[in-house]
């Protein structure tokens, strides 16, 4: 798999000559020495370095099984009658090992993409042309790099830190790098990333800007605990507001808007873009009438296993009257019965299986809860409530009742998991406040004592052995351990 993964350190398959964003890299395969001639030839390149993003975002082994699955916000529903593909149960009842049919797409997808930016930045400087432009195709290389090992390092803990293109095959194997090399990688690059690219105001739609880099150092800043840094980058992020109706960020014809600041982008129709998550998410078994019910177009039925449904749990911990329940959480019949599915991504398209919803990773109202949680951090309760109301005031919420730093604190914990719902972020947030193990035994011994409100049918229950290790690493995938020596 090391070789699949970094075949394109010498043959770049980026050829083309059109400038659409999500124009995917052609079949056509030639040297790099032959092809990286103009700025054209980078423009490609960095269109291609995105298109990894897409597949790990959508489909049946998505981002979403890691970061939702895993935690108390979705779950499954269990078809005894379908039992040929029941990764997705491992992943939730934290089961799965490094053989796993699920997780291992993320690690594949991250490493694609950097070493398709690592060819660019390897190669760039040496092709004159616009500066301007020059650094703006090398401030989305760079940050593209930073976030794929922020993601890895978060979820697989140590792993090889490849920088520069692979000539040969012995380079494909490297030793793991600690957490500690990678995060200050991650930071370098983001910043290098901050002083390339430009503002949302100037970016083409879809791209990564510098709001989205100081966003991405943000995060870095906060998962390290390092408040004061990330209060000073968070603070400079300017050019974002929050859209006065929540339903409005999700909505296909509001795309990339002022709330945005870094979404994967999926376009509808025939030519490989489109997204499909929304099917991914709806419970099975379910006839085609029960599924056009929901998307009003002629649909096929569905006899297998429904993932990421959202729980008991995340339905009830919207407060009365929040804006933001009915936007993310609706209803379907399937097979007679009532279930709820994640609304954020239905919307009106034309085929079956073939959506234009993008994902969301940062939006505006993240980085004022970034900055609230900063605040409060340092021991300025009172400077970081208004950050949070900000969220809750669009969510038609009086403001907080939170005053002291614990209160504060936690308030933040429950703003995040109802603004944030099924963005993956839940799994992340449990880890980073502390609560992963605590929150997901509570979790698993609630599925076991009453299978039924979990959507197990009658006689049908979890593991035995689920939720006993709540473990808060993902395993390297087998296959990659297979084949690097230093594992």
């Amino acid at each position: 798999m090391k070789i699949k993964i970094f075949a394109i350190v010498l043959l770049v398959s980026l050829a083309g000559c059109k400038k659409s964003f999500l124009e995917i890299p052609s079949k056509t395969a030639l040297s790099t020495t032959v092809y990286f001639k103009s700025e054209s030839d980078f423009q490609q390149a960095i269109n291609g370095a995105y298109a990894p993003l897409r597949g790990a975002y959508n489909g049946s082994s998505g981002a979403w099984a890691m970061g939702e699955l895993r935690s108390d916000n979705t779950t499954y529903v269990y078809n005894p009658n379908d039992r040929g593909n029941v990764q997705g149960e491992y992943v939730c009842d934290f089961l799965d090992d490094n053989t796993s049919g699920t997780t291992p797409n993320k690690y594949y997808s991250d490493y694609q993409l950097i070493a398709r930016v690592n060819q660019i930045l390897a190669l760039i400087d040496g092709v004159p042309f616009d500066a301007s432009d020059k650094n703006n195709i090398k401030g989305q290389a760079y940050f593209l790099r930073a976030f794929c090992y922020f993601d890895l390092v978060q979820y697989f803990g140590s792993v090889p830190l490849h920088l520069k293109p692979v000539s040969t095959l012995a380079e494909t194997a490297l030793p793991l790098s600690s957490a500690d090399v990678i995060y200050k990688q991650i930071i370098a690059d983001a910043q290098q990333a901050n002083t390339l690219l430009p503002g949302k105001a100037t970016q083409e739609p879809g791209r990564v800007t510098s709001g989205s880099a100081k966003t991405l150092l943000g995060n870095v800043y906060i998962v390290l605990k390092q408040w004061a840094d990330a209060e000073t980058i968070l603070k400079t992020i300017t050019g974002y507001s929050l859209l006065p109706n929540y339903a409005d960020i999700y909505n296909v014809s509001n795309k990339n808007n002022a709330e945005s600041i870094f979404e994967i982008q999926y376009k509808e129709g025939t030519e490989g873009f489109a997204s499909s998550f929304f099917y991914t998410f709806l419970v099975e078994p379910v006839t085609a009438g029960e599924v056009t019910a929901v998307t009003g177009i002629p649909e096929n039925g569905h006899t297998g296993e429904g993932y990421n449904i959202p729980t008991p749990d995340i339905i009830g911990a919207y407060e009365p009257n929040d804006t933001r329940k009915n936007a993310s959480i609706a209803y379907i019949t399937a097979s007679g019965v009532s279930y709820p599915f994640i609304n954020k991504y239905n919307h009106p398209h034309a085929l079956s299986g073939n959506t234009n919803d993008n994902w969301p990773v940062y939006r505006y109202a993240e980085v004022l809860l970034f900055l609230a949680e900063a605040l409060n951090e340092e021991n300025k309760p009172s400077e970081a409530i208004p950050y949070l109301n900000q969220v809750r005031a669009r969510a038609g919420l009086p403001a907080t009742a939170a005053a002291s730093q614990t209160d504060v604190r936690n308030a933040i914990i429950k703003e995040r998991r109802v603004e944030l719902a099924f963005e993956n972020k839940r799994w992340l947030d449990l880890v980073h406040f502390g609560l992963a193990d605590q929150v997901m035994k509570a979790y698993g011994a609630k599925v076991k004592a009453n299978p039924q409100a979990y959507y197990f049918p009658v006689g049908f229950s979890p593991a035995p052995t689920a939720y006993t290790n709540i473990r808060i690493l993902f395993p390297i995938p087998a296959s990659e351990v297979a084949l690097n020596p230093y594992f």
